[in-house]
């Protein structure tokens, strides 16, 4: 089993916006009164304090009934008054799994707040969730697809005889752009199920959908028959975005980035402009700030469709394939080559080259990030002392081979895992799974909206490659 999303751009010219912003207002409420019954019961020094997911979820529920979340007063004509408890009265006009989910957010949060305190948690440093602004115009909810006795799904797609619909609990249908064919067909024939679905309002006013669905592997006739095939070596820079090579020094591929945000950097700069000269405040900036942000989205837009045909023309056609880990937070701490770099997206690529041979049953390998490939010759094996980033011809001293930079460290890759991986059987065993939705025999859900420990931060996340 592997694990996909389908994404769908929401058609505001035949949905109705405001279902959706009251889930993203409950979901930005239901988050930042968890976090603030958390903060007031380590204030308090109370026995029991909410961390994880599932005792987030138990304070909300026991707060939102209770007379803290609201009540009414009754007076009668004597004079006398009665109180009725109501609690959130408006909780019913919302799905309950938007507030679970929100709860289940800061689970995580704190426990990567806490991880990152004690030196569990790799990476930067977590700080401490933060409540969220309504100010702020953009965020996510989350609602998980559960099974009805009778069989029927809280969420699907192409409901009502209509392709470009996807139904959501507590919201009803919402009209998308792109045809839910390929989804509804891995439904019908039983390949498919989805798990749950990701509303998102990004900063440009879009608003998208995105469904997480457990599919089965792909057709046989998409996935390689067996990783048989010679290593290809993939080295990527920034004047040719990736070159692929065999050990023999045949080059099979070599693509340039399209510098997405260096070709529009002009435009840029002169809406980011108008966004300063607007009031702070006003409806003009706001507008201003939209279409600057919509700018910014085309460009993300056309750097990931590069990189997935980029990803999908070297997974197709090779099975065996390896590339070089990179310390791309290093380089980007160069003031002159960090926008370039940044615009390549070298680690979007190695992240799609990963799970995309997983699924189609090939071997991907990373090779050490201090292995010499740019400096090695591929011709006799020297390695230089120093070579700099100008010069783009590899010129080797003992032998005389002058080779493109970039192709000679591909070839330098292939033969590397060549000799690492002399005796690597057909498919890699044991490899990690590639986004997994939960830990290996951990058994089966008991229904299909439940929540698992690994969602509610109970438990270690598994690992990804």
């Amino acid at each position: 089993m592997r694990h996909t999303a389908f994404q769908y751009v929401v058609d505001l010219r035949r949905t109705d916006e405001r279902p959706l912003r009251r889930h993203l207002g409950a979901s930005r409420f239901a988050f930042n009164q968890c976090l603030r019954l958390h903060l007031d019961a380590r204030c308090t020094g109370v026995e029991k304090v909410p961390w994880s997911g599932f005792d987030l979820i138990n304070a909300f529920n026991g707060w939102k009934r209770s007379e803290d979340a609201g009540r009414t007063f009754h007076v009668a004509s004597d004079g006398s008054a009665e109180i009725e408890v109501t609690g959130l009265r408006w909780r019913g006009e919302v799905c309950q799994q938007v507030f679970e989910e929100a709860a289940v957010d800061l689970g995580k949060a704190l426990k990567g707040w806490t991880d990152s305190r004690r030196g569990k948690r790799e990476g930067r440093k977590v700080g401490h969730p933060r409540f969220k602004l309504k100010a702020d115009r953009f965020g996510s909810f989350r609602i998980r697809n559960k099974t009805s006795k009778a069989g029927r799904c809280s969420i699907r797609v192409g409901d009502g005889d209509d392709p470009r619909s996807v139904t959501l609990p507590g919201i009803g249908q919402v009209r998308v752009f792109d045809d839910t064919r390929p989804l509804r067909r891995l439904e019908a024939k039983e390949r498919g199920k989805i798990l749950f679905a990701t509303v998102r309002l990004a900063p440009s006013g879009r608003w998208t959908i995105s469904l997480n669905v457990v599919a089965a592997d792909l057709h046989p006739a998409c996935c390689h028959a067996g990783a048989s095939g010679r290593w290809v070596g993939v080295d990527r820079g920034l004047s040719a975005l990736v070159v692929a090579a065999t050990s023999d020094g045949a080059e099979m591929l070599r693509a340039y980035p399209p510098r997405a945000l260096t070709s529009a950097l002009r435009k840029q700069r002169k809406l980011a402009k108008a966004v300063s000269r607007k009031r702070k405040g006003s409806a003009n900036r706001r507008q201003a700030a939209r279409v600057l942000s919509r700018h910014h989205e085309r460009i993300a837009n056309r750097r990931n469709h590069f990189t997935h045909q980029l990803s999908n023309r070297l997974v197709k056609i090779h099975d065996r394939l390896v590339i070089e880990d990179l310390n791309i937070a290093g380089m980007l701490r160069n003031s002159r080559l960090a926008r370039s770099i940044a615009d390549a997206a070298w680690a979007a690529i190695a992240h799609q080259l990963a799970y995309k041979q997983a699924w189609a049953g090939g071997q991907l390998v990373v090779a050490d990030r201090w292995l010499p490939s740019s400096k090695t010759c591929s011709g006799c094996g020297t390695v230089k002392d120093r070579l700099t980033l100008s010069e783009r011809t590899f010129c080797c001293e003992q032998c005389g081979l002058r080779i493109d930079r970039d192709l000679n460290a591909a070839i330098n890759l292939a033969v590397w895992a060549e000799k690492t991986y002399a005796q690597t059987p057909a498919r890699q065993a044991g490899a990690r799974d590639i986004n997994a939705h939960r830990q290996a025999r951990s058994g089966p859900r008991t229904s299909a909206g439940e929540t698992s420990l690994y969602e509610v931060g109970t438990a270690d996340m598994p690992q990804t490659a």
